[in-house]
């Protein structure tokens, strides 16, 4: 069976050596596609070739290890989507040169390998612009009410989501065939073209080609529609009048379970061949992994590599498996992190016995690629859900509130290392007592969803978002000065307020009001000081009138909208 194991792992070296000798020709010839786009007055053919390579190189990359490269490639995939989408005219030539040296870069990024960082927009904060790195989402919305639909794009535009609109199934049927959005939003009924949705998608190629998340809306939600949505896998069946917090709140966890981030895995195995061909196969399933051939080097890589599971052989030389275990536990913050054994060894009660000392679980050598990639997403799917549990609100999931003060001293020292500016905002719900006493603490909890969905929306990665408690919020903005907070902050209130919500029969808004403290005008500040100096710029806009942005030692930042 050792023979067996060595022997795919040698062919999967082999494939992964070709891959990668023939990626810098690949790359160059996707080079120059992309600097032909600099004077080109019609590079539609040539662009859509360049983003069915760039589609290519990102499948392909992370299946055979490069997953950086397969990041980067995937958000200039996205971008040649979005211009093929739209007039190219409008793209200026700043904009095509910047592509084009991305594209480029593609070369650096092979060189550099795994350590290679992630792509376009992924590395520092642009204190200019904090919004600018937020999640880009495109969806699609076909429904026939053009009153309805027009409204939605707009409402759904307030979050930052980029919305096209379609009134005929036809119309989408043939965008399909040549696209495809992140996620497609249907009515269920269309009368003047006399089709039902739900059957259409069933029935039609081009729908059943699709590779999207589909939520389904419908006037009446009569058993048979639903049942044809859940055959074909819809994520949502929403009726009308929609509710769009609501209706955000199932887009957002849909695409967070779509676009979710690659699990961590640690692999600590002497047998060094072996090590490196789960690697392969985990890494092939979309997962990250590390390698560590000698027990003494584990500590350290836990440490650097935060992974969501450890895979350990129980036999190695120097330490064995159960008395590695046993050293990791020793440390606090890792008491929760999930440890399997993957060894050969068969004897039951050896296993359990290994099992009590610090262990979870313990998968038998040989094991099968298939069973291998199940096996670690299910432990690793748990192990995530329950650091959700342990560091996240429940609710809206954001930070709790211990997290959001250590978060705020790991970002203050980052800031005094690197010379840089920190902004601390504090964000608080106008009237909410009134909203929960009114509308019912149900409608409260959909506008905290929607003001967690807002935030997360029109701010950076980068940034730090917490529920401080009840309705109140708090913002860290790393490398990024008080105007900057201040301005950013004040278009979040504005589409905050823009916001409706459905209550029965009746439609209703909110607001909030927001301080901001940042390091520039409180240089000696500690955490705590800054948050106190937030709240006080929040006492300060609820006592002016709410529904405004005030800054610490400033005045209003936003009058009433």
């Amino acid at each position: 069976m050792a023979e067996r194991q060595a022997a795919v792992a040698a062919e999967l070296a082999k494939l992964r050596d070709a891959y990668r000798a023939r990626l810098p020709r690949e790359i160059a010839e996707l080079a120059d596609l992309a600097a032909e786009l600099d004077g080109a007055a019609e590079p539609r053919e040539g662009l859509a070739d360049l983003e069915q390579r760039l589609h290519k190189l990102a499948g392909s990359g992370g299946t055979f290890g490069l997953n950086a490269l397969s990041r980067q490639a995937h958000e200039l995939e996205t971008t040649a989507q979005a211009w093929l989408a739209a007039d190219f005219a409008t793209v200026g030539l700043a904009q095509r040169r910047a592509f084009a040296a991305a594209v480029a870069a593609l070369a650096g990024t092979l060189a550099q390998g795994e350590s290679t960082p992630g792509a376009m927009g992924s590395g520092g904060a642009d204190s200019a612009a904090p919004a600018d790195a937020a999640r880009h989402v495109r969806i699609w919305l076909v429904e026939d009410d053009a009153s309805l639909g027009e409204t939605l794009v707009r409402l759904l535009g307030q979050f930052g989501y980029e919305v096209r609109l379609y009134q005929r199934v036809d119309a989408v049927e043939a965008d399909v065939r040549r696209e495809q959005p992140d996620i497609l939003i249907m009515d269920v009924m269309f009368t003047d073209e006399g089709i039902n949705a739900t059957e259409a998608l069933m029935l039609r190629p081009a729908f059943q080609a699709m590779d999207c998340p589909i939520l389904f809306i419908s006037a009446h939600g009569d058993f048979q529609s639903r049942v044809r949505a859940a055959r074909l896998g819809a994520e949502g069946f929403m009726l009308k009048p929609l509710d769009v917090p609501m209706l955000v709140d199932r887009i957002e966890r849909t695409l967070d379970e779509r676009f979710a981030a690659p699990y961590r895995v640690l692999i600590v195995d002497d047998d060094v061949e072996l090590a490196r061909h789960f690697s392969l196969v985990l890494s092939a399933a979309g997962m990250e992994t590390a390698l560590v051939s000698e027990p003494a080097a584990a500590i350290d890589t836990v440490a650097a590599f935060h992974p969501e599971l450890v895979l350990m052989d129980m036999h190695m030389p120097g330490c064995s498996g159960p008395e590695l275990a046993m050293v990791i536990r020793h440390h606090n913050e890792w008491i929760g992190l999930p440890i399997v054994y993957l060894s050969a060894e068969k004897d039951r009660d050896k296993q359990l016995q290994a099992m009590s000392r610090g262990a979870d679980d313990f998968l038998t050598k040989p094991i099968s690629d298939a069973h291998l990639v199940a096996a670690v997403r299910v432990r690793a799917t748990r192990s995530r859900q329950l650091a959700d549990l342990m560091s996240k609100d429940s609710l809206t999931g954001l930070l709790k509130h211990a997290r959001i003060k250590e978060t705020i001293a790991i970002e203050l020292a980052r800031a005094r290392r690197n010379n840089q500016p920190l902004s601390v905002a504090m964000l608080d719900i106008d009237h909410f007592k009134s909203v929960n006493d009114t509308y019912g603490h149900a409608s409260g909890d959909r506008v905290i969803k929607a003001l967690a969905h807002l935030l997360k929306q029109r701010l950076r990665k980068a940034d730090g978002i917490g529920r401080y408690g009840g309705e109140e919020f708090v913002v860290i903005l790393p490398e990024c000065d008080q105007e900057t907070a201040q301005r950013v902050l004040d278009d979040i209130r504005a589409r905050f307020a823009a916001l409706r919500y459905q209550h029965e029969d009746r439609e209703f808004a909110s607001t909030f009001s927001v301080g901001i403290a940042c390091t520039l005008q409180l240089p000696a500040a500690n955490g705590d000081e800054l948050l106190i100096a937030a709240d006080a710029a929040l006492y300060a806009a609820k006592h002016g009138g709410r529904n405004q942005v005030r800054v610490a030692g400033g005045s209003t930042g936003a009058s009433l909208g």
